[in-house]
């Protein structure tokens, strides 16, 4: 099988595809702030991508190990097993420190963003007069809260939109876990079919044998005058059919 009808390519390439797109978004988040929006936007972004990459990974890395067991039906050799089983540890391996670095970043900017809101909030409900005794002053006081209460209804708004984009990167993955079924359903028929092949092929060996034993006997029976006397029925046999064919 070339590489061009091979399954395993096929799915490689686009899984390289896959791991390019994704080390470009991951660039661009590193020169993002860390609570900006788009950051938070990429950060999901680029764990879905990781986990989906991962998952279509360890199918291929299946679909190998069932080769892995009859090579020959297959036609694949110990070389390119070896190959693409590095081939597909590489990847998993890269996708986890992937992850992990998106993860580790996620987590310092979650202590960063609650240092600084923890900072505003003391200063904006400082009082006006440290001295002993003061009073606080009201206006202020309600400003505060109304801008306490706006950035509460910012964030829950911000989650909401979160989980539609997570909703919607749930159904993408569940879309390459059927592409991915149905891959490895391909692969299981077509090693159905090659064993259903191998089991013609055995049986009419057989046949092809055992007539080929009943003309041996009947050839040593015959005896060379016997042989002689058949070759010559035959060749009468031929001529009689070809005059029909040429004269009817």
């Amino acid at each position: 099988m070339s590489a061009a009808q091979d399954p395993f390519h096929i799915v490689k390439d686009e899984i390289q595809d896959s791991v390019g797109k994704l080390q470009t978004t991951f660039r661009r988040w590193e020169q993002l702030f860390p609570s900006s929006g788009e950051r938070i936007h990429l950060t999901k972004e680029l764990l879905a991508g990781c986990e989906s990459i991962e998952w279509q990974v360890d199918e291929l890395g299946r679909a190998i190990a069932v080769a892995e067991r009859d090579p020959a039906r297959f036609s694949i050799d110990e070389v390119e097993l070896a190959k693409r089983k590095r081939w597909t540890d590489s990847t998993r391996s890269q996708m986890e420190t992937l992850r992990k670095s998106v993860q580790t970043g996620m987590n310092k900017s979650s202590v960063q963003a609650n240092i600084s809101l923890n900072g505003m909030r003391r200063e904006l409900l400082r009082l006006p007069d440290d001295q002993p005794g003061a009073k606080p002053n009201r206006v202020m006081t309600s400003n505060n809260d109304e801008f306490l209460t706006s950035e509460t209804d910012r964030q829950v708004l911000l989650i909401k939109e979160q989980d539609q984009e997570l909703d919607a990167l749930s159904a993408s993955v569940e879309r390459l876990g059927g592409v991915g079924l149905t891959i490895h359903e391909e692969l299981m028929g077509h090693e159905r079919i090659l064993e259903e092949l191998d089991q013609d092929m055995d049986k009419t060996s057989n046949r092809l044998d055992f007539v080929q034993r009943k003309v041996s006997l009947v050839m040593k029976k015959a005896g060379a005058k016997g042989q002689i006397m058949m070759i010559v029925f035959l060749l009468i046999l031929f001529i009689v059919l070809v005059l029909l064919v040429f004269y009817t």
